[in-house]
């Protein structure tokens, strides 16, 4: 059985291959939002993990926490900020531009 850990690096590194194409230029707002969704997975994982809605198998975590979040949480704030733009970017409809039909 896969440790979550392994199981988020083998998920980012498809969807890095996948999508490398389409990812968006690392500039200012990308860290901004990564820096926003980090902290908001911070306090609402902490949150869901003290009131006792979520639980982790300790063997398959690597025993890091931010408080009592493991850091493997972490990695899908990460995967956000990379899948949406991209996938924004991807599916984005052609905007016409004045003078053509």
């Amino acid at each position: 059985m896969l440790t979550y850990i392994l199981l988020n690096i083998l998920f980012l590194l498809a969807v890095l291959i996948m999508m490398r194409r389409i990812l968006p230029a690392t500039k200012r707002p990308w860290y901004l939002t990564l820096l926003i969704l980090v902290v908001m997975t911070a306090v609402f994982d902490n949150i869901i993990i003290i009131l006792g809605i979520v639980d982790y198998n300790p063997n398959k975590i690597l025993g890091i926490y931010i408080y009592k979040a493991p850091i493997e949480d972490f990695f899908y704030a990460l995967l956000a900020v990379y899948i949406v733009p991209a996938l924004w970017r991807h599916y984005e409809k052609p905007t016409q531009t004045k003078g053509t039909v």
